[in-house]
């Protein structure tokens, strides 16, 4: 590929998760790959940013720079949007846009302001050359822009996704404490779990962490059934966009013989939820969601995984019930998984202790806000 029709662009991510956004944006094709704080910056071909869109399981969002420039202030702001792209071309009056802004310059400390005199930029040069101006709609508009501000200069990216990526369309149902689907996908992949063992969580909830860890291991794209923004970028390629669209399509494994993955929730209005989300995402054949307590259930006798996101205090459950909650899936752990890899992931270090396990690993991550750690216990 050569460097010239490269094109620079950053994926924000869930904190905690950029170096292995970052795996996964290389795996993908990109190059250049940087990670930095809730972002990846990157390089890649017209052709590799239509595939991380379609693949891509752990970005928010993926942002096509087009344009950078020295930034001081207002003025600076205000001439730079009006020279950073052919708005003839990218924005006509029938289009609706939406601006969102990251950063400060001096005289534009604040986002909301920001992204207004970004705004009058554009209308004036819109009227300039129509004598009519766009509308701006924040839920679904034609085109998405982001600007960035720092060190004295801003850089304007057009948002490819038309939404959050996170949301794959399967997970209508949601459970009290939520776990976003590319911030399962991330905590899946840190596991390293690949389809070949057995995958069980004791505290399914929605189902999220084994959704997202099968449809990875069938290697199906998260993208396919969804409409992006790009699809109505000037320059859309829509040849080009098919063939990535084939190309996603043809990677799914559907010959893949998949091992006992097994969903145990307690709860039986929390238990139908996730298998409305488990149907959903397509994945009946493969996931098996059972209403029981978790101290009941025999797993499987070979060696496998377990993943799980148990209340943690800050949203759900008290801390008597918590420190038993723990206290119990610790002794089931070593009663039913001995020899396995269990990962937990934790918000509230004062109940992981009642597990009595120790970790082999720690790694940080954001979960809502919520300083957490997805921790790794080698089981006994």
């Amino acid at each position: 590929m050569g460097r010239t029709n490269r094109l620079s662009a950053v994926a924000v991510v869930p904190q905690g998760l950029e170096a292995a956004a970052g795996d996964e944006l290389s795996a993908l094709g990109a190059h250049a790959v940087k990670p930095g704080r809730r972002a990846v910056s990157f390089q890649a071909d017209m052709a590799c940013l239509y595939r991380l869109h379609l693949q891509a399981r752990l970005p928010f969002r993926l942002l096509r720079q087009v344009a950078r420039f020295p930034c001081q202030g207002r003025d600076d702001l205000y001439d730079g949007i009006r020279q950073a792209l052919d708005w003839e071309r990218w924005l006509h009056p029938s289009m609706t846009f939406r601006v969102d802004v990251t950063g400060t310059a001096p005289g534009l400390n604040h986002s909301h302001f920001t992204a207004l005199q970004v705004k009058n930029a554009l209308v004036d040069a819109q009227r300039d050359l129509w004598g009519e101006r766009s509308s701006i709609d924040l839920d679904d508009p034609d085109l998405s822009l982001h600007l960035h501000l720092g060190r004295g200069e801003a850089q304007l990216s057009l948002d490819g996704s038309g939404g959050s990526l996170h949301r794959r369309g399967y997970r209508a149902a949601m459970g009290a404490a939520p776990l976003k689907e590319n911030l399962a996908a991330g905590l899946i992949h840190l596991t390293g779990w690949d389809g070949s063992q057995p995958l069980v969580d004791p505290c399914c909830g929605s189902a999220v962490l084994l959704i997202e860890a099968t449809l990875a291991a069938l290697r199906q794209a998260p993208g396919l059934e969804r409409h992006f923004a790009l699809e109505g970028w000037a320059d859309f390629q829509s040849e080009l966009w098919d063939k990535e669209v084939d190309r996603a399509r043809q990677r799914r494994r559907g010959d893949l013989t998949l091992p006992p993955i097994v969903g145990i929730e307690a709860d039986p209005t929390i238990a139908d939820q996730a298998r409305t989300n488990v149907e959903a995402a397509g994945l009946s054949d493969c996931i098996k969601i059972r209403c029981r307590d978790f101290r009941e259930v025999t797993f499987p006798q070979t060696r496998g995984v377990v993943v799980c996101n148990p209340p943690y205090g800050v949203r759900i459950g008290d801390q008597a019930q918590l420190d038993a909650l723990y206290g119990d899936l610790g002794r089931t752990l070593k009663a039913q998984a001995s020899g396995w890899d269990a990962w937990v992931l934790s918000g509230n270090a004062a109940v992981t202790g009642a597990l009595r396990m120790k970790a082999s690993r720690r790694i940080p991550v954001s979960n809502g806000g919520i300083d957490c750690r997805w921790l790794h216990y080698q089981v006994r």
